[in-house]
């Protein structure tokens, strides 16, 4: 899945979108970097054990890509 909306409403799509995803799914988010990525999203991605996260082109606008592991 690829995010690009709101910022605001990352976390909720997440929440919404995540049963949908199988395990070993992608979870693209843009602009994690900039303007301000939401927080909540951050950490929903980062301290949740059944995905993974890693961020790339954080000089830029910044990309989070996030695996489903379970």
């Amino acid at each position: 899945m690829f995010l690009d909306a709101d910022k605001d409403g990352y976390l909720d799509y997440l929440t919404k979108l995540r049963p949908l995803l199988r395990p070993g799914g992608l979870i693209v988010a843009h602009n994690m970097a900039r303007p301000s990525p939401d927080s909540a999203y951050l950490n929903a991605v980062t301290t949740d054990p059944g995905l993974e996260t890693a961020f790339v082109n954080m000089q830029a606008a910044g990309i989070g890509i996030t695996l489903k592991k379970r």
